[in-house]
């Protein structure tokens, strides 16, 4: 999802084209032949503190999802630029005919970075572990697909188990997975790291793995200087075919944007996520050929906190027209540069499923028919709307252009509702305590549009955080998941986001598209489908 960003991002032959294209240095950082390369040099990456303890079932926004994906390795991965599904500590993930058991095969000889052998036990205990209610894990519900769920994770009351009737351990290297109806694209789901494994100590101490974790990937955690750094190192005994290239990466922690653009031009960081948006226009001369200009599967939008006074049991009409006062095409230009595309729907672009135009008319700038919608719906309760944004990115320009096309357009108020960071942002929204909207970026977990539907509108979901529900939504996401192919269940998604312009459950602004930059000190800087760099195929130069 998740936040800024979800975490990282595919079954069988399907292959799709993620247009993961790059222009001014997609493949950046210094090409300098003659320069050495410093085999255990670390890559320094501008970052920010991750809102929960690095658990993998706790972790849904980019700070900490980036950590985790660089010291834990699933079943699965995806290829950037195509999105292929690339088998990494499983040997085989198969589907039964009607896609209801998949059984999982390891790789042998893989190991947790403290020895301790990868086994199916690893990753069945884990899951049950993240599932159960009283380990309250922000991603139990990517787990809801798993026959036996609702008894470690019911809606009220106390679980009847901690362990999920779906999950069989049939070896040492091997596992069953039953779910309560067949899903075609299921597969997919297992790129996500919340799908990771976790080491027998883990289960002894979760508050202090969460502080120290110990994975199986292509890194090793080395410290956590909390608000300042993180610091992981190259793990030599990795058995993936993703090795690093370089000794580690240190994540910096910065306040602002502003900060670390200032760094990365100056080479004292070798990248960032995204440059401020008052250095869109300038970048490129700043950066010269380390910059970077990347499309990316994210959307922006603004959801509506159900929860509020304000937003239960609004007429429709009220939503539709807030989204129609909004001049996309113009905030885009001015305020964005033309880095960003307007949104036509609720799904990111470049994913299997992706259609344009679900949103309709309600997508398109209409002064007037915009004031008539909310009229016509009663007004907004109060005359008044904030959007609430994490300020230490760059989210201030569009929030306060965004507010005054609305109150230009239609008359009703609208300010900006900063939060200090992203942390403070999320933990915000967690608590329920949105005064009325908030920013909500999403970028894919696997590259199928029910990524962006079911997993970010469907009733009690994690993604979910502004507690949307609608009946006729949610029985269109199922009848979608019980198709028989991947392709028939993207088709019947389609149906599913075609609905939401019957409830609208949040505005959608524009597709996302990645503008950074990397310092001199390193080369083969490369971003994947989520924005996120490859952390293992960075190269540090000697100094």
């Amino acid at each position: 999802m998740r936040g800024a960003r979800s975490a990282k991002w595919v079954g069988g032959a399907i292959a799709i084209a993620l247009a993961a294209t790059a222009c001014g240095g997609g493949d950046s950082g210094s090409d300098d032949k003659n320069r050495a390369i410093d085999k255990n040099g670390t890559f320094v990456y501008a970052s920010g503190e991750p809102q929960n303890p690095l658990q993998p079932a706790n972790t849904k926004e980019a700070y900490g999802s980036d950590v985790i994906h660089t010291l834990f390795t699933g079943l699965v991965d995806y290829t950037p630029g195509t999105g292929k599904l690339v088998n990494m500590n499983a040997e085989s993930v198969t589907p039964s005919k009607d896609n209801k058991t998949w059984t999982v095969k390891l790789k042998p000889g893989w190991k947790f970075h403290n020895g301790e052998a990868v086994t199916a036990e690893s990753y069945v205990k884990a899951w049950n572990w993240a599932a159960y209610t009283p380990n309250n894990q922000t991603n139990s519900s990517w787990f809801a697909d798993i026959e036996g769920y609702t008894d470690v994770h019911p809606e009220k009351g106390k679980p009847k188990t901690d362990k999920m009737s779906g999950l069989k351990v049939k070896g040492a290297n091997e596992f069953t997975i039953t779910l309560t109806s067949g899903i075609p694209y299921y597969a997919y789901k297992l790129g996500y790291e919340v799908f990771s494994p976790l080491p027998s100590g883990f289960f002894k101490d979760p508050k202090g793995y969460g502080e120290k974790p110990v994975g199986n990937g292509p890194y090793k955690f080395a410290s956590w200087d909390h608000k300042k750094s993180i610091k992981v190192t190259r793990y030599d005994g990795y058995q993936g075919p993703n090795k690093a290239k370089n000794g580690g990466v240190t994540f910096k922690n910065y306040a602002s944007s502003e900060g670390a653009y200032k760094d990365l031009v100056s080479n004292n960081v070798d990248s960032m996520n995204q440059v401020p948006e008052g250095e869109l226009a300038n970048y490129q001369e700043d950066l010269g050929d380390r910059a970077i200009n990347q499309d990316y599967s994210m959307i922006q939008t603004i959801a509506f906190a159900r929860y509020t006074k304000q937003w239960k049991n609004i007429d429709v009409k009220v939503l539709q027209g807030l989204s129609m006062a909004i001049d996309r095409d113009t905030i885009i230009k001015t305020v964005l540069n033309n880095t960003r595309e307007a949104a036509t729907g609720w799904v990111a672009k470049d994913v299997i499923g992706y259609k344009a135009g679900a949103c309709g008319e309600y997508c398109k700038f209409d002064a007037k028919k915009a004031k008539d919608l909310i009229k016509a719906g009663g007004g907004v309760p109060d005359n008044k709307v904030s959007i609430q944004y994490n300020a230490d990115q760059p989210h201030k320009g569009w929030v306060t252009a965004v507010c005054n096309s609305i109150k230009q357009s239609t008359g009703v108020n609208c300010v900006g509702d900063p939060k200090t960071d992203f942390q403070a942002d999320t933990q915000t929204r967690d608590a329920k305590k949105v005064k009325s909207m908030y920013r909500s970026g999403w970028v894919l977990d696997y590259p199928f549009n029910g990524n962006f539907l079911r997993d970010l509108y469907g009733t009690g979901v994690g993604g979910n955080q502004s507690g949307y529900s609608n009946k006729d939504f949610d029985k269109l996401t199922a009848k979608a998941d019980k198709a028989q192919t991947t392709e028939q269940s993207a088709e019947l998604y389609n149906e599913a986001e075609a609905s939401l312009q019957n409830s609208f459950p949040s505005i959608p602004l524009w597709y996302g598209k990645l503008q950074t930059g990397a310092s001199t000190n390193v080369t083969g800087v490369k971003f994947d489908q989520q924005a996120a760099p490859i952390f293992t195929e960075v190269q540090v130069y000697k100094k």
